[in-house]
């Protein structure tokens, strides 16, 4: 059984990771516009980068959550079988011992170089400007997809749809695309669907089945639900 996980906000907020947007429309205190297009690039780099040095550099005051270390678990048992699509830019799932990750939205831990397009991992501060590994170039970007931009691996994440016994939200908003339409594609090549979220979603009609609550409590118990069924 092939089985694909898309992963949201909410499987991180519950270690402490701040969601993406908040009730008010800012993100943690700055309009989304200001730090998270590349328009806001251009008109002041030095805000971007410190916005997300800070970012970078709480993410040493969060560690996984039972959420994260199930499905970790349950790498362990079905292998290549399984793909984790996250929108988070986070790297909880790694740290947790998940390997088949794929983050459409980037990574933190990882900076872009505007001039040779490498991606680097990264764990300092980009504020100052370091130059590029690769080229020695001083252009050094968050490597993180800003609205207007094209996640990472669109095709491939087609292909694993396509592929997909089983799909399951967790932690998502069911409103930001492309992510919220994957379960609809993962549905028209035949896959079972299933929503963990901690409130219906925007998309929840989508979905076959739908649990709601904290995803510290849903995903370790469907994991051990979905490994009693392998084991039989």
């Amino acid at each position: 059984m092939k089985v694909v996980v898309l992963t949201g906000a909410g499987i991180s907020a519950e270690s402490g990771v701040p969601t993406f947007r908040d009730a008010d429309g800012l993100w943690e205190g700055h309009r989304v516009e200001d730090v998270a297009t590349p328009e806001a690039y251009e008109l002041s780099p030095t805000t971007v980068h410190r916005f997300y040095d800070a970012r970078r550099a709480a993410l040493l005051s969060v560690d996984p959550n039972p959420a994260h270390t199930a499905l970790a678990r349950l790498e362990q048992s079905l292998g290549d079988d399984l793909l984790v699509i996250t929108q988070n830019i986070d790297d909880l799932h790694e740290r947790a011992g998940s390997e088949r990750v794929l983050h459409m939205h980037g990574e933190l831990r990882s900076a872009l170089c505007r001039a040779c397009h490498g991606r680097h991992r990264w764990d300092h501060d980009l504020v100052d400007l370091p130059p590029c590994p690769g080229c020695g170039v001083t252009e050094l970007r968050p490597d993180v997809v800003w609205f207007g931009e094209i996640p990472y691996e669109m095709d491939r994440i087609a292909v694993e749809l396509a592929r997909a016994d089983l799909f399951v939200s967790i932690g998502t908003s069911g409103a930001v695309y492309p992510a919220a339409g994957f379960v609809r594609q993962a549905m028209r090549y035949g896959a079972r669907t299933l929503e963990l979220n901690l409130e219906p979603s925007e998309g929840t009609v989508w979905f076959h089945e739908a649990r709601h609550g904290r995803a510290g409590d849903l995903v370790p118990e469907w994991v051990a639900e979905l490994l009693a069924g392998v084991s039989r």
